[in-house]
C-alpha cells in the first residue's frame, strides 16, 4: 500500500501513529504564572542531545499546557510505568483551565527542584526542564516545545546495579489507535568499530 498523507488513506484508521511506534509518553507538568497545576499525558515525546541533556514533545491543539509554558518557560516530564496507566488516563480529559489534573486523577504530587511546578511523586523518573524553543509547525495549532533538563529525579528503588531498569521500570509506550506497550524485555547490543 502507498498513500500520499494530502490525499488520505483508505482505511479505518490513520495509521500515521501507528507506524511511528513505539513512542514513550511524556507526562507533563506545568504551572501558570498563576499557580494553576496542570499534568496532561504526550504521546509525541523524546529525548534529542546528551550534552546538555534536552528533550522535546509535540503538542497538537491548544492546550494548558502550552499556556503554561508559554509563561513560565518551565515544565516537567514524569515517565510513566504501567502501575500509572489509570491516572495517566484520567489526567487526559479536557478539563477546564481552572481544574487540576493531579487532584482529578488521583496523582500524587511532589516539588520539584529547579523549576516551580510539581511533579508526578512516584514516576519512574521525572526530567525538570526550561524551554529553549518553541517551533510552531505546519498545520492548525501544531507545536514542538525543546527543553533542557536541568534537573533528574530517579525512583530509587529503579536504580539496580548502577542502570536504570526499564523493566523493573515497566515503563510504558504509546502505539497508535487506542494502543500501549508496557517494556518487559530488553536487550543488548554492541555497535560495530568505526
Amino acid at each position: 500500500m502507498y498513500y500520499r498523507p494530502s490525499d488520505g488513506h483508505d482505511l479505518p484508521h490513520n495509521p500515521f501513529s501507528a507506524i511511528v511506534s513505539p513512542r514513550p509518553i511524556g507526562w507533563i507538568s506545568t504551572r501558570s504564572a498563576s499557580g494553576h497545576e496542570n499534568l496532561a499525558p504526550y504521546s509525541f515525546f523524546n529525548a534529542v542531545a546528551y550534552a546538555p541533556p534536552q528533550v522535546m514533545f509535540g503538542s497538537v491543539g491548544a492546550k494548558d499546557t502550552m499556556q503554561n509554558l508559554r509563561e513560565t518557560g518551565e515544565f516537567c516530564v514524569n515517565l510513566v510505568g504501567a502501575e500509572q496507566i489509570a491516572m495517566m488516563n484520567a489526567s487526559s480529559e479536557a478539563l477546564a483551565f481552572e481544574e487540576d489534573e493531579f487532584t482529578h486523577s488521583g496523582t500524587l504530587r511532589a516539588p520539584c527542584r529547579e523549576i516551580a511546578c510539581s511533579r508526578v511523586e512516584d514516576a519512574p523518573a521525572s526530567l525538570e526542564c526550561r524551554v529553549t524553543q518553541i517551533v510552531e509547525l505546519v498545520g492548525a495549532e501544531n507545536t514542538a516545545v525543546f527543553g533542557e533538563v536541568v534537573g533528574i529525579h530517579i525512583r530509587p528503588d529503579l536504580i539496580v546495579e548502577g542502570r536504570f531498569d526499564v523493566v523493573k521500570a515497566r515503563l510504558l509506550s504509546r502505539l497508535g489507535y487506542r494502543d500501549y506497550a508496557e517494556i518487559t524485555k530488553v536487550f543488548e547490543l554492541t555497535r560495530p568499530k568505526a
